[in-house]
């Protein structure tokens, strides 16, 4: 698959070099999964390089970025400052009780395993509050699963993040399969992805 080029990061922003890495192979997973028009709820933007990007790519979707860290919400703007189908970054915490909030899909890249488990719990429970049924909730990172192997370079990460904080750590997929359906989620579409990561995509019952 051929990356796009990028895009020299704005005055104010912050850049994450696995974004160039993912996004293309996100794009093509979020082509198939996302509907036609509507709102797009993105939790947990960090530097909003994704939302950028994707934005640009999916013109006739509106997208609202959002993080609980006011810097990564800076940066979100930035990136995304001039881009028309774009809201402000919205401060959402995924521990906390969600705004009212009403989307067609929520977005959520990286966040699962670089956060506590209660993090994914308010995830779930709040983008269950916030999409109509059918619609999905999209969740992209390395994931352990039952029956697969778990990949070297995962392992090393695994233990990287427990390092930094013990409440981090790659997540079990299984048992974020049960959480999402005690929410009200159905079963997880599952896609591979580069560099030993997933698309897991629930649709809320």
């Amino acid at each position: 698959m051929t990356q796009t080029a990028p895009i020299p990061p704005p005055p104010g922003s912050r850049h994450a070099p696995a974004t160039l890495r993912n996004r293309d192979a996100i794009l093509a997973v979020l082509r198939q999964v996302l509907p036609q028009q509507g709102l797009v709820l993105e939790v947990a933007s960090g530097s909003g390089e994704h939302c950028a990007f994707l934005s640009q790519a999916l013109p006739a979707l509106r997208f609202q970025p959002s993080d609980p860290d006011a810097e990564a919400r800076a940066s979100t703007d930035a990136w995304c400052a001039g881009l028309t189908n774009v809201a402000p970054a919205l401060a959402l915490d995924c521990t906390a009780p969600w705004p009212a909030l009403k989307a067609q899909a929520v977005l959520c890249i990286n966040m699962v395993h670089i956060s506590p488990w209660a993090a994914t719990l308010g995830l779930l429970a709040g983008a269950a509050a916030t999409l109509p049924p059918g619609a999905p909730l999209y969740l992209y990172g390395p994931y352990r699963q039952q029956g697969v192997p778990f990949a070297e370079s995962n392992a090393a990460f695994d233990a990287s993040l427990r390092a930094r904080d013990p409440a981090w750590g790659i997540r079990q997929l299984e048992e974020v399969s049960a959480a999402a359906s005690a929410a009200g989620f159905g079963p997880p579409e599952v896609t591979p992805m580069p560099a030993n990561n997933l698309s897991v995509v629930f649709r809320r019952g």
